[in-house]
């Protein structure tokens, strides 16, 4: 999947001019309304699709859509509520100790801060760069297997791990794009650099690409 030559700093800057042009201001596929239940939404999504999620979050919101009320609602019913997905047990559990967290130490509130988000029950790296980008606005980058695969099949930023992608996203993505890339790359990944099935001959960032395999 990786490269053997990695996209120039022209060839970066093109590459996100085109994306920002074509959706000028992405959006997450998530449904939430407010931090804490996009919290919930990103946490249930690991190893899980968007889609999937977005199917339960609308009854498990209705009865618990604050730290409080999911405290209140207790493990079993957001367990029933999230059955549909997978590590449903695990999850249930991650999200009344995050609530019961947010409670006790931030004031109900989500944390702006990264080291103080990954310290939340089933909250990751990636997890708290999602919030920290969609909420705060920060320049943050989230490596999920979509941009992973992105970065590394174009020569976007090679690395062996999310954390060295992020590392090296960081430093070659032009500061003016660096709020919505996160978004871009993961559209991108879902919808035309597939994995199993890359949309080269649509793809409307082809020309930068370096993919070897590219058809």
């Amino acid at each position: 999947m990786t490269p053997s030559i990695p996209m120039t700093s022209d060839e970066i800057n093109q590459f996100f001019l085109i994306l920002q042009n074509l959706n000028p201001h992405p959006k997450g596929e998530l449904n939430y309304c407010d931090p804490f239940t996009l919290l919930v939404a990103v946490v249930l999504s690991a190893q899980a699709t968007d889609k999937s999620v977005n199917k339960v979050t609308p009854a498990l919101f209705q009865i618990a859509d604050t730290p409080e009320k999911m405290v209140t609602a207790g493990e079993e019913k957001v367990k029933d509520c999230i059955k549909s997905i997978g590590f449903y047990n695990t999850k249930s559990r991650n999200i009344i100790a995050l609530s019961a967290k947010l409670i006790d130490q931030y004031a109900g509130k989500v944390p702006n801060h990264l080291e103080d988000l990954i310290t939340l029950p089933g909250v990751g790296r990636k997890t708290a760069n999602v919030i920290l980008n969609t909420v705060f606005d920060k320049p943050t980058i989230a490596v999920d297997t979509h941009v992973f695969r992105v970065s590394n099949r174009t020569g976007l930023a090679q690395g062996g791990t999310p954390d060295q992608v992020e590392k090296e996203l960081l430093k070659r993505i032009p500061q003016p794009f660096l709020s919505h890339a996160h978004h871009w790359l993961i559209l991108h990944g879902r919808y035309i650099c597939k994995a199993r099935n890359p949309q080269c001959k649509v793809c409307p960032v082809s020309r930068f690409c370096h993919y070897v395999n590219k058809k």
